[in-house]
């Protein structure tokens, strides 16, 4: 009963880990599509294609009113006290010596020459102040050329996405068209065994006759045995492929992979060699190259604008309590403010002109990176050319050598049977064969590198 009450458990557990194991079967396409999804460097890459879209949401927002509300309470404790001429008493001794009054001993008043100061306190100790400011920029010369700039930002955070996602495709279908292709490398050792399993039973009876040796037996056996082992190896490396394969495309380790797809032959000779039609533009590294240089441009531009005068709006209106006590009842009175402001740059020393002949010097090294792009561009053409027609020469060379091992080995079996040949010729031919077979796969991985390598190269990796 006490293990019973761990069954639902035990259900729910592998209930959970079944739904999370999926199922995919995936052609090369819908592998780089799903690679799009999920790989994290691709997903990164989209999302500073949208970081770009904020920044120039900000620099929009620049443009627009600003409007803010404000609200205060101010306490002055002592109220500032002011001292100001005496205005009061010359007015007053004006009145008395136009009325003729006399003083106590019956003279004229007559106005004194230092009259002195009086000290006076303007303002209360509280004000309250509620209101609403607005600025609104009229004419900025860098925030216009941001303006302007807008559209090639985000073709260029585009752009950078998309040479990261040339650069996983490229990967995926290596990976993917290696797997395809390691097929045919387990259906060579499968047949394989199974001949030399055949081989070693024909040879079984031919010692029970008297026809053969121990020594023959075993020596099949030891090959046998070797080719179960490479199988195993193959196999292996096949698995670790397609970890590497889920790792790349951004999928879960434990979810099931079916490549759909094969790769023959012919796939991998159906190839256009033509290393002199290519464009700069059609390779996305060069069109990334091509937009940082029009934001160069741009950017020029924003320093030198930097000199002209800015201009902008400016208005403001409030509500005024002044009292004595704390509160907010009493008189509120309005107050508004409409400004027109012109900032004129008259001397920053020489900084401005510091950031253009900056911005001049990086502008061209981009030019300067550009044309070493196009040099580099050249290269990788014409090296993936030479290496793609490499491959194929040695991929007919070893498919030709395997169909001749292949026959040797036929001829050598019969001559055997026929007990004309002896069991060294024949695991000399059986030799000969494993080496062919193996120099044929690898130059089949060679040549799939190679034809990727060539279309990234010359831009058509669709």
């Amino acid at each position: 009963m006490k293990q019973l009450r761990w069954m639902p458990f035990l259900f729910v557990l592998f209930a959970g880990t079944a739904q999370a194991q999926q199922r995919h079967e995936f052609s090369a396409k819908q592998a780089v599509e799903y690679a799009q999804k999920n790989s994290a460097q691709i997903k990164n890459a989209l999302l500073d294609v949208q970081i770009q879209e904020q920044t120039n949401k900000e620099i929009t927002a620049s443009a627009f009113p600003q409007i803010n509300g404000n609200a205060g309470v101010n306490y002055f404790p002592n109220v500032a006290v002011q001292t100001l001429p005496n205005f009061i008493s010359p007015a007053v001794y004006g009145v008395l010596i136009d009325e003729g009054v006399k003083n106590g001993s019956g003279a004229d008043i007559k106005m004194p020459n230092d009259i002195g100061y009086i000290q006076a306190q303007f303002g209360t100790k509280f004000s309250n102040s509620v209101g609403v400011n607005l600025q609104q920029l009229l004419f900025d010369g860098q925030v216009f050329i941001g303006l302007q700039a807008r559209n090639a930002s985000m073709q260029w955070a585009r752009k950078a996405a998309e040479v990261t996602e040339e650069s996983i495709r490229a990967n995926v279908y290596k990976i993917y068209y290696q797997l395809a292709a390691s097929k045919s490398q387990i259906s060579i050792l499968d047949a394989n065994i199974a001949r030399v399993q055949k081989f070693s039973s024909d040879t079984k009876k031919l010692f029970e006759n008297g026809f053969a040796e121990k020594l023959d037996i075993s020596k099949l056996e030891v090959q046998l045995s070797n080719l179960q082992t490479e199988r195993e190896k193959a196999l292996n490396s096949i698995n670790n492929g397609y970890i590497g394969l889920k790792l790349l495309i951004g999928m879960p380790i434990q979810d099931s992979l079916i490549l759909t797809d094969n790769i023959t032959y012919e796939d991998i000779r159906n190839g256009v060699l033509d290393a002199s039609q290519y464009n700069y533009s059609d390779r996305k590294e060069y069109q990334y190259a091509e937009l940082g240089k029009q934001l160069g441009e741009f950017n020029i531009r924003r320093y030198e604008l930097s000199k002209l005068p800015t201009v902008s709006l400016s208005s403001n209106y409030n509500y005024i309590r002044q009292a004595n006590k704390f509160g907010f009842g009493g008189r509120w009175n309005p107050s508004s403010l409409i400004g027109l402001n012109i900032n004129v740059p008259i001397f920053s020393g020489f900084a401005k002109d510091a950031r253009i002949d900056k911005a001049k010097l990086q502008l061209q090294q981009t030019v300067n990176n550009m044309e070493a792009l196009k040099l580099s561009i050249d290269k990788e053409v014409q090296q993936a050319a030479n290496n793609y027609r490499n491959a194929l020469a040695t991929l007919d060379n070893q498919k030709r050598n395997m169909e001749l091992a292949q026959q040797v080995y036929d001829q050598t079996r019969l001559k055997f049977q026929n007990g004309v040949g002896s069991n060294t010729e024949i695991s000399t031919a059986q030799s000969d064969l494993l080496v062919a077979q193996n120099n044929y796969i690898l130059a089949t991985y060679d040549a799939i590198n190679a034809k990727i390598d060539y279309l990234k190269a010359t831009g058509k990796l669709q």
